[in-house]
């Protein structure tokens, strides 16, 4: 390995500078090349743009315009379009990309246009759940409290479940929830499966093997315990699954994972990204 790795820092941002610094530090001290294989150094590439769709309600455009959000990154309004469109989606694409705009704009554009249109988020963790939580707090915060949403899971207060199930248009679980807590009580949830329009499954690629057979049945299979549910309440129309992910070698597994379904699969050739480094380190 050469005595330094240091390369040109003019312009670079403080974290990538910081980047530098400690790749430098591990070359000092490689001396033998028992450390480092190789450096790779991944420019960074121009966002593609493009604007927000001429159907999104003018408030909720503004909401997000309010968060810095005046246009959209191509793949978000590729994903947006094709929700709204009614189409079943699969979105794959890396981390941090902007995969939660792709299903919130089309979810909180439907509940803008009709109050009783409901959506139900679904993920692997409670984690996760709060996170998209603080986002949506937010998004209704500057939309004046035009919608509900709260999560639902094992520590939701008993007092507190009767409200939720009558006053949320956006509900936010998991898998082990819907199976345990929400499908055996379906009768208390007339509103919600009369007017569900939208099911969001959050990284979808992890259901696989023994942690993903639970939620297999209950929710993913053509006949299983949700789609009979469904079929039996009277609906206008079927509601859209958006499955996203953040990383697959084989984004296919999630079209198969959701088989029975006419899959729409968003991958992006090519995505916008900040430069950055990546070490190979000896094992």
């Amino acid at each position: 390995m050469p005595e330094s790795l240091a390369v040109r820092r003019v312009g670079m941002s403080t974290a990538i500078t910081r980047v530098h610094e400690v790749l430098d530090g591990f070359a000092s001290r490689d001396h033998n090349g028992e450390i480092l294989t190789a450096v790779r150094h991944f420019p960074a590439r121009e966002a593609q743009w493009a604007d927000f769709p001429a159907w999104v309600h003018p408030d909720l455009a503004s909401a997000y315009a309010a968060k810095g959000i005046r246009r959209l990154y191509t793949h978000q309004a590729a994903a947006a379009e094709a929700v709204h469109a009614g189409k079943n989606v699969v979105i794959v694409t890396p981390t941090a990309s902007g995969k939660t705009l792709c299903y919130n704009l089309p979810v909180l554009n439907a509940t803008l246009e009709n109050s009783d249109s409901r959506a139900l988020y679904l993920f692997p963790t409670k984690a996760l759940a709060q996170d998209q939580l603080a986002e949506l707090h937010d998004l209704n915060l500057r939309l004046d409290d035009r919608f509900g949403v709260f999560t639902y899971d094992g520590d939701t207060p008993g007092d507190a479940r009767k409200a939720i199930r009558e006053k949320s248009h956006i509900v936010l679980t998991n898998p082990d929830m819907l199976h345990t807590g929400i499908l055996p009580h379906h009768t208390r949830w007339t509103r919600m499966f009369e007017n569900l329009r939208y099911i969001v499954i959050d990284e979808l690629h992890t259901y696989r093997g023994v942690f993903g057979t639970p939620p297999h049945r209950p929710l993913l299979r053509p006949r299983s315990p949700i789609h009979l549910l469904l079929g039996n309440h009277r609906q206008p129309r079927r509601p859209r699954f958006t499955p996203y992910r953040v990383r697959s070698r084989s984004p296919q597994f999630e079209r198969r994972a959701c088989r029975g379904k006419n899959l729409h699969l968003l991958q992006p050739a090519r995505r916008e990204s900040r430069p950055r480094h990546a070490p190979q380190l000896h094992q």
